[in-house]
């Protein structure tokens, strides 16, 4: 167990009151998913369970209780009823911990009166879910990066587990260059059994790359989140004069730019480049949630699984 300093240094990634508004609300994967116990996530595997899949022929040693008796009686053949089976959700969260992500803006939302940066924001919204996960009995891991895989932890679904992802999630600072495509094909690789895969990150890379590393998860059967965490600043681009902007992944990289002149096109740029993102995640059937830091976490992110849940229905 961590000591009393790292415990409450990580128990601070969890506000009592903005699990309050999330805990009713359940994430459950859209598609076929993989688990170990009983649980409320369709697997692909046929058993015997509540929900009706389909018949099968009986052969000797099938469960004559299991057997479709008004089959029997309409075609004078033995039938067995199959079900789908039920089983827990495994799920992987992977947090960008990028340089870009230590960007705060003057109107982000604050967390005991700090104002949070993207990766401040990007820490709370993996410790919400994740905490979310367990206590519905379903098994999560985490991977922190920038442009390599600080860590792995695989999913589990032990209550105790909980500490070990706080843990790495309190640890972490940002301050790297991003590099996220061969990341996230290293992660589909590594996750073996399909669930589902949370990425959080402000996705700056190239989007045909990053789309390429989605495909990757979807073709490996994965369900897919990605949560685009941008500040507000960002997508407003409200500066006015000459601005000194310095770039948070490559150090003493800076240019001094009139904001004016450049406004548009940035826009311009910014709007194309979530287009495409937005666009080639419908198309693989991915969620993809733009978040801005201006809003709170809990709020975003309740809404987002309430929607969820609604289309699961």
């Amino acid at each position: 167990m961590p000591d009393a300093a790292a415990r409450a240094k990580y128990m601070r990634l969890l506000d009592p009151q903005a699990l309050a508004k999330i805990h009713r609300l359940e994430l459950v994967a859209r598609g076929v998913v993989e688990g170990f116990v009983s649980g409320r996530h369709k697997s692909p595997y046929k058993g015997f369970s509540v929900e009706f899949a389909e018949h099968r022929q009986y052969v000797p040693g099938d469960d004559i209780a299991d057997m479709d008796w008004r089959v029997f009686g309409r075609s004078d053949r033995y039938y067995i009823k199959q079900y789908i089976e039920e089983t827990n959700l495994r799920a992987t969260i992977l947090v960008d911990c990028s340089g870009s992500m230590g960007y705060e803006g003057d109107s982000a939302a604050k967390h005991d009166g700090d104002k949070l940066s993207k990766f401040e924001y990007a820490r709370f919204l993996a410790a919400s879910l994740a905490h979310l996960m367990i206590y519905q009995q379903d098994a999560v891991g985490l991977v922190t990066f920038d442009t390599r895989i600080r860590r792995y932890i695989p999913a589990r679904n032990r209550v105790s587990h909980i500490h070990v992802l706080f843990q790495e999630l309190a640890d972490n600072e940002c301050g790297s260059e991003t590099s996220m495509a061969p990341v996230l094909h290293d992660i589909a690789e590594r996750v073996h059994r399909r669930g589902l895969v949370i990425i959080i990150s402000d996705l700056f890379d190239d989007p045909d790359e990053i789309l390429k590393a989605l495909h990757h998860f979807r073709y490996r059967k994965h369900d897919v989140i990605v949560m685009h965490v941008m500040a507000d600043e960002e997508t407003t681009f409200p500066f006015t004069g000459f601005c000194d902007f310095k770039d948070l992944e490559i150090a003493g990289q800076r240019v001094q730019l009139d904001a004016r002149a450049v406004r548009t096109e940035y826009l311009k740029q910014l709007r194309r480049h979530i287009a495409q993102l937005e666009m080639g995640c419908g198309q693989m059937k991915i969620d993809y949630v733009q978040l801005t830091t201006k809003q709170t976490y809990e709020e975003a992110l309740a809404r987002y699984l309430a929607e969820r849940k609604e289309r699961a229905k």
